[in-house]
């Protein structure tokens, strides 16, 4: 099959509104496909959901050890944080540490999501800056190698040594050679690969241990153990990737991407899981993550944080329940 299928329906009352189409698989340890909807070779941009990969150089390289980085700070190197001030100050620091500062990210400026942040800077007459951008942790990384390197400041172009470590880094785990890449919304390359791919990628980080047989599969450890450690420092409060991730207790490290990808590393059942929906709808990656994690026994499907993506009841401006997002029968 090479079509999207139906992996999400929106219900509103008796009536079947709307659907959410996508491509998902399943990888296992040795990067096989144990289960597929769609198709598994489709070319995708996994956008942010793959910042776990673009983070693993900043490990092997010896840039982490050597600046002393803390687990919440390997856990921001994956975020897609939401600008909140436990966020903020972090990177903050962090850029202090290394003694740069905000003028040298290259993601640029961002509204921050959180309301209280957002709400803050209206309320001092201040503009977002390059901290609240929510890919500014795995700037703050980036730097933190193009440091180690010795390498130049523009650390995103395609060239610097930063990026030549991610390229190589992402196409040993996906197992695949990266068709190109596009300029993501924090101006970094994201390098291309099939929901294969990146179902492989995640597999691999699904299957690596502390006490690993190489440097990138103790790098990769060190990656999943700091994002289910610190879920809140991953994306935020309210966000169905920290939502989840506790629902979970710390068992499954969860990661979105924009335009509607969803990735999953599950370490006990050394399992790993791409989602992408073809309308980019969050909504609809959201549900069919959720599903599949039920489906797997490793998500409680009446925990209030499923609910809240997956079978619970869509309620009105009044509060009045008026139907439900549901996975399709084809995730059942």
């Amino acid at each position: 099959m090479t079509d999207p299928v139906t992996l999400v329906e929106v219900w509103r009352g008796p009536f079947l509104e709307s659907t959410h189409r996508g491509h998902a698989v399943i990888c296992d340890s040795s990067g096989d496909i144990v289960q597929a909807w769609g198709n598994p070779d489709r070319v995708i941009l996994p956008r942010s959901s793959c910042k776990m990969v673009q983070a693993l150089p900043l490990i092997e390289s010896g840039a982490a050890a050597a600046a002393g980085l803390t687990t919440e700070q390997l856990a921001l190197s994956c975020a897609s944080h939401q600008g909140a001030l436990i966020h903020t100050s972090r990177v903050s620091a962090w850029l202090s540490d290394l003694g740069l500062g905000e003028g040298d990210l290259r993601c640029g400026p961002q509204e921050p999501d959180d309301t209280e942040a957002r709400n803050g800077l209206i309320r001092a007459y201040e503009e977002p800056c390059q901290l609240h951008n929510n890919c500014s942790g795995k700037h703050a990384g980036f730097l933190t190698l193009a440091k180690h390197l010795n390498a130049g400041s523009e650390y995103i172009e395609p060239d610097h040594p930063v990026q030549k470590a991610v390229k190589e880094a992402f196409e040993e785990v996906t197992g695949q050679e990266t068709p190109g890449y596009g300029i993501d919304g924090c101006s970094a390359p994201n390098f291309a690969t099939t929901v294969h791919g990146l179902a492989r990628a995640m597999s691999f980080f699904a299957s690596c241990s502390a006490d690993g047989a190489s440097v990138r599969e103790r790098a990769a450890a060190q990656l999943v153990q700091a994002m289910a450690t610190y879920p809140e420092l991953v994306a935020g409060e309210g966000r169905a990737c920290t939502e989840m991730m506790r629902a979970m207790d710390g068992k499954v490290a969860i990661k979105t991407g924009a335009d509607g990808v969803f990735v999953a590393i599950i370490p006990e059942k050394k399992l790993g899981v791409a989602v992408k929906i073809v309308d980019g709808g969050t909504r609809g990656s959201e549900c069919a993550i959720a599903a599949i994690l039920t489906k797997l026994g490793v998500l409680d499907p009446n925990h209030p944080a499923t609910l809240k993506r997956m079978n619970g009841p869509m309620l009105n401006r009044r509060g009045i329940e008026v139907g439900s997002v549901r996975p399709s029968a084809a995730l059942l």
